[in-house]
Protein backbone atom coordinates (compact mmCIF):
# COMPACT_ATOMS: atom_id res chain seq x y z
CA UNK A 1 0.00 0.00 0.00
CA UNK A 2 2.91 2.35 0.71
CA UNK A 3 4.20 1.82 -2.82
CA UNK A 4 0.86 2.93 -4.22
CA UNK A 5 0.85 6.15 -2.19
CA UNK A 6 4.47 6.78 -3.14
CA UNK A 7 3.59 6.30 -6.81
CA UNK A 8 0.73 8.84 -6.65
CA UNK A 9 2.84 11.32 -4.72
CA UNK A 10 5.67 11.10 -7.25
CA UNK A 11 3.22 11.31 -10.16
CA UNK A 12 1.71 14.46 -8.69
CA UNK A 13 5.17 16.00 -8.29
CA UNK A 14 6.04 15.20 -11.90
CA UNK A 15 2.79 16.70 -13.17
CA UNK A 16 3.69 19.98 -11.46
CA UNK A 17 6.81 20.13 -13.67
CA UNK A 18 4.86 19.79 -16.91
CA UNK A 19 4.58 22.91 -19.06
CA UNK A 20 1.09 22.77 -20.50
CA UNK A 21 0.37 24.53 -23.82
CA UNK A 22 -1.69 27.69 -23.80
CA UNK A 23 -5.31 27.74 -24.94
CA UNK A 24 -4.32 29.56 -28.12
CA UNK A 25 -1.68 26.93 -28.95
CA UNK A 26 -4.17 24.10 -28.46
CA UNK A 27 -6.78 25.82 -30.64
CA UNK A 28 -4.20 26.52 -33.34
CA UNK A 29 -2.94 22.95 -33.34
CA UNK A 30 -6.49 21.61 -33.47
CA UNK A 31 -7.26 23.77 -36.51
CA UNK A 32 -4.16 22.47 -38.29
CA UNK A 33 -5.14 18.86 -37.57
CA UNK A 34 -8.74 19.36 -38.73
CA UNK A 35 -7.77 21.15 -41.95
CA UNK A 36 -5.10 18.61 -42.83
CA UNK A 37 -7.52 15.75 -42.11
CA UNK A 38 -10.10 17.24 -44.48
CA UNK A 39 -7.48 17.78 -47.19
CA UNK A 40 -6.21 14.21 -46.94
CA UNK A 41 -9.78 12.84 -46.91
CA UNK A 42 -10.68 14.78 -50.06
CA UNK A 43 -7.47 13.67 -51.78
CA UNK A 44 -8.01 10.00 -50.91
CA UNK A 45 -11.66 10.23 -51.95
CA UNK A 46 -10.62 11.67 -55.31
CA UNK A 47 -7.99 8.97 -55.83
CA UNK A 48 -10.53 6.28 -54.90
CA UNK A 49 -13.09 7.74 -57.30
CA UNK A 50 -10.57 7.92 -60.17
CA UNK A 51 -9.34 4.38 -59.58
CA UNK A 52 -12.91 3.08 -59.51
CA UNK A 53 -13.73 4.88 -62.77
CA UNK A 54 -10.53 3.50 -64.32
CA UNK A 55 -11.35 -0.07 -63.30
CA UNK A 56 -14.93 0.27 -64.57
CA UNK A 57 -13.64 1.67 -67.85
CA UNK A 58 -11.26 -1.27 -68.33
CA UNK A 59 -13.81 -3.94 -67.44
Amino acid sequence: MKKLFKYFKESHQELKKVVWPSHEAVVSSTKVVLVSTVIVAVFLGLVDFLLLKGILFIF
